[in-house]
């Protein structure tokens, strides 16, 4: 709402963008600090319209689960039975009362499950029709709609892109298609299913970065070049600076790696301790360190070695690709250097400091070479903000290199810096960049302070082009890494089959009225009976038919099979990805894998009623328990009903009879 910058690390930004369309049909002005779970709303937060999209999806998920199952081959009334799951499962009418993506990731999902169905099943008489096209363009733009709400969309799409492989393999051995009408068939599917949800992709990050022009405090972990094109924060600093950086340029250095804290190349007075606690000595030399703060003494003269001043020629000199310069800290006029002398806190490599002269036999090496990382040929020249460097120490073949140890309370808590001398390979540690720059003019060191606090007014533009922007946002989001690595209602994957935990979402100030993330039982434990049913009865078939022994006609195995790759597919496909993730996990992450299994239980239901149970008597006796089955599954419904909608409240002793597990965190206030 206030066009501001931000990084979530949940994913992309096309669901947030659809949360905040709802949010500004409402009329929301963005002035609500979404800080603390729980905080009551101002009045000018419209719940209502912030809400109404998530529960939107989620109703919708209904008769796409309907619809899905009737694409599929199945009977009307198993349709009707996977739609009436959906709607009684609390789990999801819970994630879908709140401003809470996952019900609108669902939605996509199931839409592009459907899209595809509908696709085939026109496939076989009608190719290239209107519908057809229809169809499967709707498919590829709702797969990637998923995908961009979370990367979870990315698990389906990558299963439909499979099951479209497989059904275009299988149309390569059809005689009665030409050469031309298969690739016909190639280029459609590439373009629908590939081409343009790739550009969907990118268009959601396109109007993401067009509408979020202002900087804030997200912006802190991107590069320099990232945060100067926004307008205020840094770009307000470094707006009109010079491009080129010369000899006699002032500038600032920042770390490129920004971990465990953006931080510039810094120096004061203070010098290392003679010896440190463990006995190692040093060299008493000024600290060099990397300071998480703008400060006058993070800026540093570009000197040119062969000539004492300190100041831009006119004109100025660029320094270029494997140019030698010497470092000068700007306060204090020493040089910055390294030598053969263990680090305060990484002993294996060499201490950096800016050198004084004790009349000792230690002579300054303050020699570095300059190497742009990211040049397009050695003779470029060293720019503002958009050139990444290392610093090669021309005596030791050293590198300045941030290590990320914070020194202790000699170094004021700042984090170390070091020359690495095993060098090899590349590392963001040891890549700086200019962020600050300016034409030094004064000569003087009393006239050079007083310049080194004044803004610059040289008028370049240094705007980055949509793709690099594109890139490094997408890097940090995938590589972004919450601090908080445990929580209170954090679980592991193996405890989402079982449900063996919850979570709380809200609890009324007084009162008992809470809301919690709590499946339906009944049908969380169907979907596992389900899922095994099908795994066994599937690998029985395939024994059998390995034997010549057919149970059921072919098209009623194809028809199993298929369902199976959807839903089994689905489940598998959006639930073990989490085994091999190193994040914290919560229930509602199970959610996409459990509705493809919801949506298993009717197939197999189906599949018992018409190929198992031969007589009459037995689909009747199997019709009564599948009715004594759903009856279950609303009794569950409506037992955990108040701690899905928040109402009616309910006493202590009612609550207590809702923690049907221990490891469920019920509520209970203390009498």
């Amino acid at each position: 709402m206030k066009r501001i910058f931000f990084v979530d690390d949940s994913g992309p930004p096309f669901g947030h963008m659809l949360l905040a369309l709802g949010g500004y049909l409402g009329g929301f002005d963005g002035n609500f600090l979404w800080n603390r779970i729980g905080a009551e709303y101002s009045m000018n937060v419209p719940v209502w319209s912030l809400r109404l999209l998530p529960a939107l999806a989620g109703a919708l998920c209904v008769p796409l689960a309907y619809q899905i199952l009737v694409e599929l081959q199945f009977s009307h009334c198993a349709a009707l039975g996977a739609a009436l799951l959906i709607l009684l499962e609390n789990s999801l009418i819970t994630q879908s009362r709140f401003m809470l993506l996952e019900s609108v990731l669902i939605f996509f999902i199931l839409l592009a499950v459907l899209s595809y169905l509908r696709f085939y099943n026109l496939q076989r008489h009608s190719s290239f029709s209107g519908s057809w096209w229809f169809w499967l363009l709707l498919t590829g733009v709702a797969c990637s709609c998923a995908v961009g709400v979370k990367y979870m969309g990315l698990f389906t799409y990558m299963l439909l892109l499979a099951i479209a492989g497989l059904h275009f393999w299988h149309m390569i051995g059809d005689q009665n298609l030409s050469n031309v009408s298969l690739m016909c068939h190639f280029l459609a599917r590439g373009l629908a299913l590939v081409i343009i949800p790739v550009a969907m992709y990118l268009s959601f990050f396109y109007v993401h970065l067009t509408l979020l022009f202002r900087s804030g405090p997200h912006d802190q972990i991107m590069t320099s070049a990232f945060q100067a094109s926004l307008e205020g924060g840094l770009a307000r600093i470094t707006q009109g600076q010079p491009l080129e950086v010369a000899y006699g340029s002032q500038i600032t250095l920042r770390n490129v790696l920004g971990k465990p804290m953006q931080c510039w190349l810094h120096s004061h007075t203070n010098t290392y301790p003679i010896r440190y606690e463990n006995g190692r000595g040093s060299s008493h030399q000024q600290q060099v360190t990397c300071y998480p703060f703008k400060d006058v003494n993070n800026w540093w003269i570009v000197k040119d070695p062969g000539m004492q001043q300190l100041v831009v020629s006119n004109p100025p000199r660029p320094v270029r690709h494997g140019h030698i310069v010497q470092l000068v800290h700007g306060i204090t006029t020493r040089y910055l250097n390294t030598h053969d002398v263990a680090a305060p806190l990484s002993p294996h490599s060499q201490e950096v400091s800016c050198y004084i002269d004790y009349n000792i036999s230690m002579p300054a090496q303050n020699l570095w070479r300059v190497e742009i990382v990211n040049r397009e040929s050695d003779t470029d020249v060293w720019k503002t903000i958009l050139s990444e460097v290392r610093f090669v120490h021309v005596n030791t073949s050293a590198v300045l290199k941030l290590s990320g140890a914070s020194l202790p309370e000699w170094g004021y808590r700042q984090l170390e810096v070091v020359g690495e001398k095993l060098s090899k390979g590349y590392h963001q540690s040891m890549v700086w960049n200019v962020e600050e720059h300016r034409y030094g003019k004064s000569q003087e060191q009393k006239e050079r302070e007083v310049e080194l606090h004044s803004p610059t007014q040289i008028d370049i533009s240094k705007n980055l082009s949509f793709m690099a922007k594109f890139t490094e946002l997408q890097w940090k989001i995938l590589t972004l890494k919450n601090e908080d690595t445990e929580h209170k209602y954090s679980s592991s994957a193996l405890d989402w089959i079982t449900m063996d935990t919850n979570i709380a979402y809200w609890l009324h100030p007084t009162s008992g009225a809470q809301i919690h993330l709590l499946g339906n039982v009944v049908t969380w434990a169907s979907a596992n009976v389900a899922a095994l049913v099908y795994t066994c009865l599937s690998l029985w078939y395939l024994i059998r038919r390995r034997r010549k022994i057919y149970d059921m006609p072919e098209d009623a195995w194809q028809l199993w099979v298929s369902a199976g790759g959807i839903c089994v597919g689905g489940w598998a496909v959006n639930y073990l990805p989490f085994f091999l993730m190193e994040k914290t996990l919560f229930l509602y992450h199970y959610l996409p894998a459990l509705t493809f299994q919801i949506l298993l239980i009717p197939i197999v239901l189906q599949h018992l009623s018409d190929h198992l149970c031969r007589s009459l008597l037995l689909k009747s006796m199997f019709s009564a328990l599948i009715v004594a089955w759903f009856s279950s599954v609303y009794f569950v419904y409506c037992t955990f009903r108040p701690v899905t909608y928040g109402e009616p409240s309910l006493s202590v002793t009612e609550l207590k009879d809702l923690r049907w597990k221990d490891s469920w965190n019920i509520l209970i206030r203390k009498q």
